[in-house]
């Protein structure tokens, strides 16, 4: 058993700066959460992909939200040209019953829609294991100046809020309704919490009365040629304004950076939180330089100095 291995089975979740030993082919992970005493987390793939982690501390494909062919008809009504693979998933529990958002797009276009569904359960052995599909969140067209994939979702009080964009006029931010898991207002106007000309993948969670809004700059899915970076801003108000360490608006353009290239780790990105054992670690996806650049998932201690986010 590797060294890495070890500290990570000591630990409950990896140990390491950068998982290596961790499967290729995981992109855009989702929020990583636990049940029944195992640990789970979703990322793009065909039908959006479930992975769990084992009791040696790998992980394996468990299974899918859709199985091929049978995704629900508005995929193809929404969105004509998506084949099946969906992007950037985010999960959350709801009551008795998880949610997962996840997107339906095309690569390069806006015409996306973002969809819910759920399951009482993750564990693909259980008796009360399936995906219902609860419908689509909101939807894109090319006259908007938004594109609806990358959701993230937080829950703050008793209200649900779901971030999400790409490019575009940037990262946005709408309300759900925290019964039904849509649009609380299905004719309200999305606001808009950072820009940057090549923007995607937010997250937002809350720490000591802040709300910390982390982003991706750059370029994805280019493997050893990929350009992402994490950058983080901050508010005191769920909907912004987020500044970032120079005082600076994300709307503006602002954003601290967080994590970039280091060494053959090349491309972080697609963020959120994970906490174990009372000390917390940022999810993300990188490219390794040292094997032809495929996507792996990392997980990077975290702390916080004077008030930011901080990667060891």
């Amino acid at each position: 058993m590797s060294l890495w291995r070890s500290a990570m089975l000591a630990m409950g979740v990896c140990g390491a700066l950068w998982a290596q030993d961790y499967p290729a082919k995981v992109h855009d992970p989702s929020t990583v959460v636990r049940e029944g005493g195992s640990v789970w987390f979703f990322s793009t793939g065909m039908g959006v992909k479930l992975m769990q982690r084992t009791a040696d501390g790998s992980w394996k494909h468990a299974g899918q939200l859709f199985e091929r062919g049978k995704e629900p008809e508005w995929h193809r009504e929404m969105v004509p040209e998506n084949r099946g693979h969906l992007w950037a998933p985010d999960i959350i529990r709801s009551g008795d019953r998880w949610w997962v958002y996840y997107s339906v797009s095309s690569f390069g276009k806006n015409t996306s829609a973002i969809g819910l569904a759920s399951s009482a359960t993750l564990d693909p052995s259980a008796e009360n294991y399936g995906w219902k599909d609860e419908g689509m969140v909101i939807r894109s067209e090319r006259r908007d100046r938004f594109n609806a994939i990358d959701p993230a979702v937080i829950r703050d009080g008793k209200r649900l809020w779901m971030s999400f964009g790409s490019f575009w006029d940037g990262i946005m931010l709408v309300e759900l309704d925290p019964e039904t898991g849509l649009m609380n207002d299905p004719e309200a106007k999305p606001v808009r919490l950072a820009h940057h000309h090549e923007i995607e993948a937010p997250f937002i969670c809350e720490r000591d009365g802040w709300y910390y809004l982390f982003v991706n700059w750059g370029l994805c899915c280019r493997g050893v040629r990929s350009t992402y970076e994490i950058r983080v801003g901050r508010s005191r108000k769920i909907e912004g304004p987020y500044v970032d360490r120079e005082g600076v608006r994300m709307t503006d353009g602002g954003g601290s950076l967080v994590m970039s290239r280091e060494r053959e780790n090349i491309g972080p990105g697609h963020a959120s939180i994970f906490e174990n054992g009372g000390k917390q670690w940022l999810v993300h996806h990188f490219y390794d330089g040292e094997d032809r650049g495929k996507s792996k998932l990392g997980m990077a201690p975290l702390s916080w100095k004077d008030g930011w986010p901080k990667v060891k």
